[in-house]
């Protein structure tokens, strides 16, 4: 049960955990004020009207004693009556008129004060009524009825001065409070905003230095992390740059040797073989043996143009980069029949060289096999286009998607860190029945960066 409760109170916002504490504490004095009010109000009441009962009593002795030494003793009683008057306390009720209203019957209707307040004061008894004798008979009582609209009102007066002082005291704590709240919560806000934007790659946009001396610490600590984190970012991109460079010069020295070594060994077996073929008779396992080493032959150097493509693409030096993926669009087309392939590419494309276009260029290759190799998809298509200083890449498709745990596979996964090189964004979603592979890349800023590695 408590660790609920602690779970509940930690849920709450820093405001509700100020201002519920505060109005509790002031709802609490509130109703301890009540409380004495009800406890202390009854003694004083009967304290002050306690004289006042005693009164009656020997006003009551004085008239017996009169009365039973005058010669006619109820007009003495009558001219008593009438000198008590309809104001006083102290009053003659006649034997025939009943028995006597209680105090707290009289409180009824106070005029000024609620009733609710008059029940919550314990009215004290202080009902006093002494015999007046006439003959040695009983003819009424001397009664005493204190009129405690005045006191009530009075205590009311009170009430609402401590209830005002109470709603005054809370209203300035209130607005102090939430001053200080809000002189605290800006700043720890604007300290949340800045880690988020840490968090999201954000380093430039610095924390407003405000708030409290530990908040601005904390301010100045979450800047000078994020400086250290800028400076590590860049020194990342820039051995990224370094290490993009390197596989793209070691692909490319590959690539040649490749093509000087390996291709003219295949052409010399293929023109020996198609000698010896033509100087020797096509009968038999030799003319079967001739045609499998052609087509082996064959099937190499087509291997190794393909080795070669995906080492080096020729395409974009000598074509320029828009040809050079239609060029791969088409080949596909050729590979996958059954998957319709659509396309929208810009023809800026072919203002681009150097590693932005490796890298465009690869992206897309990875992306269309990783379509033929694993989606299942009926439909892909593929855009490329720039705005402004932006080359957007979108290579989407029907297929089955990708694995929840897996975003990323081990050719996106190595395009994923050359997209970072360039300062770019590579992501992959899925949406509307459909998965998109999405890059975009700064274009004047990569050049810029790449042309000083």
């Amino acid at each position: 049960m408590r660790v609920r409760i602690d779970l509940m109170w930690h849920r709450l916002s820093f405001r509700t955990q100020l201002f519920l504490p505060l109005g509790l504490s002031f709802l609490a004095a509130l109703a301890m004020g009540g409380l004495l009010l009800q406890t202390f109000a009854a003694g004083q009441l009967a304290d002050e009207n306690e004289p006042g009962r005693r009164s009656t009593q020997a006003v009551a002795v004085a008239l017996n004693g009169t009365l039973s030494a005058a010669d006619n003793p109820r007009k003495m009683l009558d001219a008593f009556v009438n000198s008590l008057g309809t104001s006083s306390d102290i009053q003659f009720r006649p034997l025939e008129a009943g028995p006597s209203p209680s105090v707290k019957d009289s409180l009824r209707e106070v005029h000024g004060v609620p009733q609710w307040f008059v029940d919550l004061i314990a009215i004290p008894d202080m009902d006093a009524a002494s015999p007046v004798i006439i003959d040695g008979r009983r003819v009424g009582d001397i009664v005493f009825m204190p009129n405690l609209s005045a006191d009530l009102f009075e205590k009311w007066i009170g009430f609402l001065a401590l209830t005002g002082l109470i709603a005054i005291l809370m209203v300035l704590t209130g607005a102090i409070a939430y001053l200080f709240a809000r002189s605290s919560l800006r700043p720890l806000q604007n300290l949340g905003d800045g880690l988020t934007r840490m968090r999201r790659g954000d380093y430039a946009t610095p924390i407003p230095i405000t708030g409290p001396p530990e908040i601005r610490r904390s301010c100045e600590e979450a800047n000078a992390l994020a400086a250290t984190l800028a400076q590590l970012s860049q020194d990342n991109r820039d051995l990224l740059h370094r290490l993009v460079s390197l596989q793209d010069n070691e692909r490319r020295d590959l690539a040649r040797e490749l093509h000087d070594e390996l291709g003219p060994l295949l052409f010399s077996i293929r023109a020996g073989a198609i000698a010896l073929s033509a100087a020797a008779p096509q009968t038999g396992n030799l003319g079967n043996s001739m045609q499998e080493v052609m087509r082996s032959v064959e099937a190499l150097q087509q291997t190794n143009r393909r080795i070669l493509d995906r080492l080096r693409p020729l395409y974009i030096e000598e074509l320029g980069l828009e040809a050079s993926v239609q060029t791969l669009l088409q080949n596909f087309r050729r590979q996958a029949p059954h998957i319709s392939l659509t396309a929208a590419l810009d023809p800026d494309l072919n203002e681009i060289d150097g590693p932005l276009a490796q890298t465009v260029y690869r992206l897309i290759q990875e992306a269309l096999t990783n379509v033929l190799r694993h989606a299942a998809a009926r439909n892909a298509h593929v855009q490329a286009s720039i705005a402004g200083e932006t080359l957007a890449i979108d290579i989407s498709d029907d297929g089955a998607g990708f694995p929840a745990d897996n975003v990323f596979g081990r050719g996106l996964t190595g395009m994923h860190e050359r997209v970072r090189a360039l300062t770019g964004s590579l992501s992959l979603l899925r949406a509307d029945e459909r998965t998109y592979v999405r890059c975009r890349l700064p274009v004047e800023t990569t050049r810029d960066g790449l042309a000083s590695i």
